[in-house]
């Protein structure tokens, strides 16, 4: 009978690989972190003697709902998380992100041609949301006009092709920074629950200025957006792509700063604070997203802040 730890028959792993397991992940070793005891082979694989998957590095996290990882692979390995494929730049790094409601669990699964892989299961960390219990009914949207529909449709479609588009932009991988001073007006995640019936989670983090105040650019990247005239309900949206999937959107800031395609520094003013679109008043609703997941920013910036 083959020890508790043994890799499956036709593969096995090296001891030697295992490293302290923390901030390292390393999988491909033999640890309890590790699903399956190690490496593995998928049924269709070759016989192979002596292969071991090379270690992966979480280097930071904050992982929790809305939540992030940055990490570093080896280049020869392909990532995905819970199936979907996770990209790498040059050198190996990587970020991953979880959505508001994701999971409790995530899995992180390296795999090398011929079969071989491992996989790491995440614990993804809940919220606990900011929920308002209101004692009234979920008051039903007005039937919006034909023209409305025609014009939210294009509106729509043109995030969906910004968010698209890959920039090779680097600062997903920096610290990012407050983009606008002013109180937090708006957290990220918070409901009302209208008598047991949810509304709309609140998607970003809004943050209380006086109208003409300078946005700068949380991080290095691209603009991928610059509404010229005013969207219905983000006003004039500004958006940066961040690189790796890891987008930032401004929304109803009153004048632009910088033009579409546009390469912008962390630290920059990119537009100033407005009340276009729908808003009761002059603030900053900064959204990041990556991929699809909506994020939380104040997760992106230093705990203190």
């Amino acid at each position: 009978m083959p020890p508790a730890n043994s890799p499956p028959s036709g593969c096995s792993a090296r001891p030697d690989l295992a490293l302290p397991l923390g901030r390292r992940a390393a999988l491909g070793a033999i640890g309890t972190a590790l699903l399956g005891g190690g490496l593995a082979c998928r049924p269709s694989a070759a016989r192979a003697i002596n292969v071991a998957i090379p270690p992966i590095e979480i280097l930071s996290s904050r992982l929790t709902q809305g939540g992030w990882a940055r990490g570093q692979a080896s280049p020869g390995l392909q990532l995905d998380l819970d199936g979907m494929p996770v990209a790498k730049d040059r050198v190996g790094r990587f970020l991953i992100a979880f959505d508001r409601d994701a999971k409790p669990t995530a899995t992180l699964t390296a795999s090398l041609p011929k079969g071989h892989f491992t996989s790491l299961q995440l614990t993804i960390a809940p919220r606990a949301w900011q929920i308002e219990q209101i004692d009234a009914p979920l008051r039903p949207p007005s039937v919006p006009s034909e023209e409305f529909l025609r014009i939210r449709k294009d509106e729509l479609a043109r995030i969906a092709a910004a968010r698209a588009l890959v920039t090779g932009a680097q600062g997903w991988s920096q610290q990012m920074i407050r983009p606008a001073p002013g109180r937090i007006s708006g957290r990220f995640g918070a409901q009302r629950i209208y008598r047991g019936e949810p509304g709309s989670y609140h998607s970003g983090l809004d943050l209380a200025a006086a109208a003409g105040t300078p946005i700068i650019c949380p991080a290095d990247g691209v603009v991928i957006l610059a509404a010229a005239a005013p969207f219905t309900l983000e006003g004039k949206l500004l958006m940066v792509d961040h690189g790796m999937g890891l987008s930032s959107a401004f929304l109803h800031c009153s004048a632009h700063k910088v033009a579409l395609g546009e390469a912008v520094k962390q630290g920059q003013a990119i537009a100033e604070v407005g009340m276009t679109g729908r808003a009761t008043g002059p603030h900053l609703h900064w959204g990041l997203r990556w991929r699809e997941a909506r994020l939380d920013p104040l997760l992106f910036l230093p705990q203190e802040a």
